[in-house]
């Protein structure tokens, strides 16, 4: 899932933020690793559609028919955060590719077949229409992403549960 609101240690909000600060945008390995990809909001569509029209004890599997190697998605990320005002090509020196984790899955994939054909489900967005919007949000949204990565968000909790 990508879009509003996801915590900046997630791919797509980490690399929007370090591109908004000029920081290194961490690849793992060679950039080959491949996930499916969709709009938060088209997933929780599908589960609304499941609940009120899925067979009961039936599995349905939602995906974005939407893979991408995340070197390409990185790329699509760099290219849309030309919002920012940055000419194009000015964010790509920071792709910087780091080591993969051990066991890191190469590949994470859903086949989302059956949510498309037995309750007629598909994403309403295109990915490149999805990602635009999210980088849109996050960076009409700094102020949130700021207080989040720095912690801050934390403080206010804290003060709320004193004074219970």
């Amino acid at each position: 899932n990508y879009g509003p609101y996801q915590f900046p240690e997630k791919l797509i909000p980490l690399f929007i933020n370090n591109i908004r600060q000029g920081k290194p945008l961490p690849v793992y390995g060679k950039g080959e690793n491949v996930r499916d990809w969709l709009y938060v909001v088209d997933h929780a569509r599908a589960i609304d559609l499941i609940f009120h029209n899925g067979n009961t004890a039936e599995t349905y599997n939602i995906g974005g028919f939407n893979e991408w190697k995340n070197i390409d998605l990185i790329k699509v990320i760099i290219k849309t955060v030309r919002l920012l005002g940055n000419s194009e090509g000015t964010s790509d020196h920071l792709i910087t590719y780091v080591t993969d984790r051990k066991g890191h899955d190469l590949r994470y994939a859903i086949d989302s077949n059956k949510l498309k054909n037995e309750l007629g489900w598909e994403p309403s967005l295109q990915f490149e229409e999805g990602i635009e919007k999210t980088v849109r949000w996050y960076l009409d949204n700094q102020n949130w992403m700021d207080n989040v990565t720095t912690g801050d968000y934390q403080k206010d909790n804290d003060r709320d549960d004193k004074s219970l």
